[in-house]
């Protein structure tokens, strides 16, 4: 009788799979009528869900169910998901991004093309060697005008930009380069110029901080030059814009009446056509020591990336996590421990956590007048735009902005500077006057109809915004 103990021929295929080499992403179109079944099989790590997700959003895909389970060392979910039209997922090549996404989020990449997945799918090619400068603060209008027109000023082509503003809050992420060679800008000297500039015109603000302390709330930081990391891929952007608001606290909200305890439920002063709040709900689970975080909101696209974005960001582990949407509402619950293990123990701690989700749900969210245009790209051209919308009364409250080719593309959300509707009437006559040279998309997301005593006075800007925007404005093309 040999004195070796007993070894199991099975458990070396125990132990591949607890390893990971056989972590598997499985894509079933045949399950379900009506959408694709997303199945990520794989070793847990920290920040793995969020990584899974951000492949997802990257392709624009809508995360209609998802179920996950992270226990004992082990991650398991399944995601329902459809194109942004509704569809299931019939685009090889879209299949083929996400198997590839999924098995480089996982640390596991089976090929060099999938090793280059980030860079080669989702990122743009212009972001591969530019400088990323970020901007964080208290807002005001006009503000991301004046950030426009101090880049221009400091001689810095804006190849791309994200903004967002929120609680009176704005965070801003740009790609610049030099206006001369448009090369990416290194030299630390004229950095700090940019970063000494932009931080003046951030503090100018006369209204004081809602949190009281003024002086923590401005920030510029340059991220440096982006050459082969994954820090350009757009989600990553929106990651480090919920990070940026969430370090000017615009969870706090701008002053005014307390908000509910925490313990029980809380929600955006804001209710949709019915009267359904979004709600927030964190509950305790003794047995298992968890925390149970309940979200009940209207459904949008990118939900599910802002809330665990956010979680992930203030350190907490989602174990498990059943989500849900149908007839324009979601659910979603995360059961949740803080990174050292511990669920959440205090009042104090639950209002916040409930403040920060709800503030990431809000951030996106922009109820205004979506403005797009494009035009021939050049120095000075985002400084022009904002210019003439803030002479006109309007603020940007969200931008994306980026070039193709030698186009660039602007997407802006507005509002009236004084805080009311904007007057669609007024849009309406904005963007017949931009005829020939000048093409104008104008879609309105605002609730509600427009004030009828601002509809003459703003109805008559028409003349002097178009004689504005063809003074400005000479470059734009026909939007084929």
């Amino acid at each position: 009788m040999s004195n070796k103990p007993y070894f199991d021929p099975d458990f070396e295929n125990h132990l591949e799979r607890i390893n990971g080499p056989t972590c598997r992403v499985c894509i079933d179109n045949e399950s379900m009528e009506d959408c694709t079944v997303v199945k990520v099989d794989s070793v847990k790590k920290q920040g793995l869900l969020l990584e899974v997700v951000q492949v997802l959003t990257d392709l624009n895909l809508t995360i209609s169910k998802g179920f996950i389970s992270s226990d004992a060392g082990w991650f398991m979910d399944v995601f329902h998901v459809k194109d942004e039209h509704g569809n299931k997922i019939t685009d090889q090549k879209v299949i083929n991004y996400m198997q590839q996404g999924i098995d480089t989020a996982k640390g596991t990449p089976k090929s060099a093309k999938a090793k280059a997945y980030a860079n080669k799918i989702f990122r743009p090619e212009h972001q591969n060697g530019h400088t990323a400068i970020e901007m964080s603060g208290t807002d005001r209008p006009g503000l991301f005008s004046e950030i426009s027109a101090a880049l221009a000023d400091l001689h810095c082509n804006i190849v791309e930009a994200h903004a967002w503003s929120h609680n009176d809050r704005l965070a801003c992420v740009a790609y610049i380069s030099e206006q001369s060679t448009d090369a990416p800008i290194d030299d630390p000297t004229r950095l700090a110029t940019i970063e000494d500039h932009l931080t003046m015109v951030l503090q100018a603000t006369t209204a004081p901080s809602p949190s009281g302390n003024q002086a923590n709330q401005q920030e510029v930081k340059t991220a440096g030059f982006l050459g082969g990391s994954e820090e350009g891929t757009m989600t990553n952007v929106e990651r480090r814009l919920h990070q940026l608001m969430l370090s000017v606290r615009d969870f706090d909200g701008p002053s005014g009446p307390p908000s509910l305890p925490a313990v029980t439920s809380t929600g955006s002063e804001e209710s949709d056509e019915e009267g359904r709040k979004t709600m927030v709900k964190i509950e305790s689970c003794d047995e298992k020591g968890y925390s149970i975080v309940s979200i009940d909101c209207k459904d949008r696209p990118r939900l599910m990336f802002d809330t665990v974005c956010t979680l992930t960001d203030m350190q907490y582990v989602i174990f498990h996590a059943c989500i849900s949407s149908g007839g324009g509402y979601a659910f979603q619950e995360y059961f949740i421990r803080h990174k050292d293990g511990r669920a959440l123990s205090t009042e104090s701690e639950k209002e916040r956590v409930i403040k920060c989700l709800e503030a990431a749900i809000e951030r996106r969210v922009c109820e205004g007048v979506r403005l797009e245009l494009c035009a021939d790209n050049r120095v000075g051209l985002l400084s022009d735009i904002t210019r003439v919308l803030r002479e006109n009364g309007l603020t940007v409250v969200r931008a994306d902005v980026a070039t193709q080719g030698e186009k660039a593309v602007n997407a802006l959300y507005v509002k009236d500077i004084s805080g009311n509707e904007v007057d669609m009437e007024f849009v309406e006559s904005m963007k017949r006057q931009m005829v020939g040279p000048i093409v104008l998309q104008v879609r309105n997301e605002t609730k509600g109809q427009s004030l009828p005593d601002q509809r003459s006075s703003r109805f008559s800007m028409g003349d002097m915004l178009k004689s504005q925007i063809d003074s400005f404005f000479h470059s734009f093309v026909t939007i084929k």
